[in-house]
């Protein structure tokens, strides 16, 4: 039975890869690439890494679809046909595939017992980390603790990300908004009272769910990374129903700012409090009496860092994309004034 769904899921994920592939309406692929996060995460979860599916589910089916749809609002939902460009992306992928199956005939057989991964490093994670980490989920002990550094580079990435996304879209061109004007200047506050009333219900549930993820992710599935996402989602939400400009008195862009590099100090400064006792980087040992309780506290510390620095970002992301439309939205203004100046 197993099988068979794995199969069958594996079999969903390719159509849909292929029909990503095969569109042409930019807003259908969008929407395809939400599924393919969706059965991502479902075909994670059959294989018992609940922490990747959540993840999968919170950035793959989540976050990432409403990103892609800032970004059609920006160039428009038809793509301009490039035969050239194509080809040369299909040969890309085509040599990058060949790579990862060459890549494979090197790697011990899926599932084997005697794959290096299942008789030194699990083994040692699973008899060892609640001994000296203790905490149930061994996932957050690997990347909290065992994997701090590593876990603390992925931060940097998506602050210095964060900001590389912030410089491409305030300093994008001339381009002309698919969304009309109207919408645009009004901040993007929607109307329609089922949506507004249907937010005011869902943001609540939300932030109190965020909160949970972030603090439970010692004992379940979760974490700050997922945490952040289920943060920017809530923040996002209220500004795409109610506005911009009721978004920002929430939280304002420069706040939001400042939180996106808080979290990355977080974390850092946890690190140096381990040196400034004599101990490595990213030791918890210093922060308690014990260890294990230093280790308790040390996770809880830099998940903290990363939930704020994670939903900082997402928000410091839309916020960038709907300046771009607001001044594209303004541009259209003045065209239309400039029009109708030269008709009359």
């Amino acid at each position: 039975m197993e099988l068979l769904l794995n199969i069958a899921l594996l079999a969903l994920l390719l159509i849909t890869a292929t029909a990503i592939a095969c569109t042409k309406d930019l807003f259908a692929a969008a929407m395809l690439a939400g599924i393919y996060g969706l059965l991502s995460a479902s075909f994670f979860m059959t294989m018992g890494a609940v922490d990747v599916a959540f993840t999968e589910a919170a950035v793959g089916a989540g976050i990432a679809p409403l990103l892609i749809l800032l970004t059609l609002a920006l160039c428009g939902r038809r793509q301009r046909p490039d035969r050239r460009r194509a080809a040369l992306a299909l040969a890309l992928v085509a040599i990058v595939g060949a790579l990862l199956l060459a890549a494979t005939l090197d790697m011990p057989a899926f599932g084997a017992v005697d794959a290096p991964a299942h008789r030194h490093v699990a083994p040692r994670y699973i008899t060892e980390s609640m001994a000296e980490i203790g905490i149930p989920n061994i996932v957050t002990s690997v990347l909290a603790s065992y994997r701090a550094f590593d876990t603390l580079g992925e931060v940097v990435v998506i602050f210095t990300a964060g900001l590389g996304v912030l410089a491409l879209l305030l300093g994008g061109g001339e381009s002309r908004s698919a969304v009309p004007s109207s919408v645009l200047q009004s901040g993007g506050q929607s109307r329609d009272l089922v949506l507004r009333v249907t937010a005011k219900i869902l943001i609540a549930p939300i932030m109190l769910y965020a909160l949970y993820v972030q603090f439970h992710g010692e004992y379940g599935p979760g974490g700050g990374f997922q945490a952040g996402v289920i943060f920017a989602v809530g923040f996002i939400l209220y500004g795409l129903v109610f506005g911009l400009d009721a978004l920002h008195r929430v939280a304002g862009h420069g706040l939001v700012q400042l939180l996106a590099a808080v979290g990355v100090l977080v974390y850092g400064s946890v690190g140096l409090l381990g040196l400034a006792s004599g101990r490595n980087f990213l030791d918890y040992g210093a922060l308690a009496g014990d260890a294990v309780s230093g280790q308790h506290v040390g996770i809880i510390a830099i998940e903290l860092g990363v939930g704020i620095t994670v939903a900082a970002v997402m928000i410091l992301v839309f916020y960038a994309f709907f300046a771009q439309l607001r001044r594209l939205g303004q541009l259209a203004v003045r065209d239309e004034e400039f029009a109708e100046g030269r008709a009359g």
